[in-house]
């Protein structure tokens, strides 16, 4: 199989790992807000972590990447990050910041993200500060699940770090996007001055006769 087939392929262990995933979030959300069960939430909630960082090192150890899990494996991830946060938000009013902030950076990562691949044709992997406000994000979540009578201020203090990086990552996210749009439209600028190779030549030659 060549590496064009490979990066077209669905059925994969990556992918289903994120299609699991995508399954976990009705079972976690209604362990929370029906069943108040918040030790097998943050169970759950650990486990959807553990298999998002399993199903990268499948993907990169194997050679399983593909560009449907490059769009499947952020959804699932977004949507059990949301998810999760709305129902911490019934119990703690300060998630409504990074739920809010959470929706407003996919949004905008979501539209610069379709313009990087209608004008690349390439789906780009997460880059690392991405995937440290992933981890930060997961981790205060799971402190808040998991301890539902913690303090006020470990409370703030663990928001505020998770949201002061999820800032950092959607400014750096957005400067790569735009860059990689300015680099097409310069290129594309570029060869619209630049006259074709035989041109160059054909006016060449035609000065030096003209000597």
């Amino acid at each position: 199989m060549n590496h064009a087939s490979k990066k077209r392929k669905v059925l994969t262990v990556p992918n289903a790992l994120s299609f699991f995933r995508l399954c976990l979030i009705p079972v976690f959300v209604w362990l929370y807000c029906v069943k108040h069960s918040y030790e097998w939430t943050g169970t759950l909630l650990m486990l959807s972590g553990l298999t998002d960082m399993v199903d990268g090192f499948i993907a990169r150890k194997f050679d399983a990447t593909s560009d449907v899990g490059k769009i499947l494996d952020p959804i699932a991830d977004k949507l059990t990050q949301g998810a999760m946060l709305f129902c911490l938000l019934t119990r703690f009013p300060l998630m409504w910041v990074p739920l809010a902030l959470l929706i407003v950076k996919e949004l905008f990562m979501g539209l610069t993200g379709l313009m990087v691949i209608r004008k690349t044709r390439q789906v780009f992997s997460a880059l690392w500060h991405g995937k440290v406000a992933t981890c930060l994000l997961y981790a205060m979540m799971i402190l808040h699940v998991m301890w539902p009578g913690i303090p006020r201020r470990l409370s703030d203090a663990s928001v505020g770090a998770c949201v002061a990086m999820m800032l950092i990552s959607v400014v750096l996210y957005g400067c790569h996007n735009i860059q990689i749009l300015r680099g097409k439209a310069a290129r594309r600028n570029l060869e619209q001055r630049t006259p074709p190779v035989d041109e160059m030549l054909g006016r060449c030659v035609a000065d030096e006769l003209d000597v």
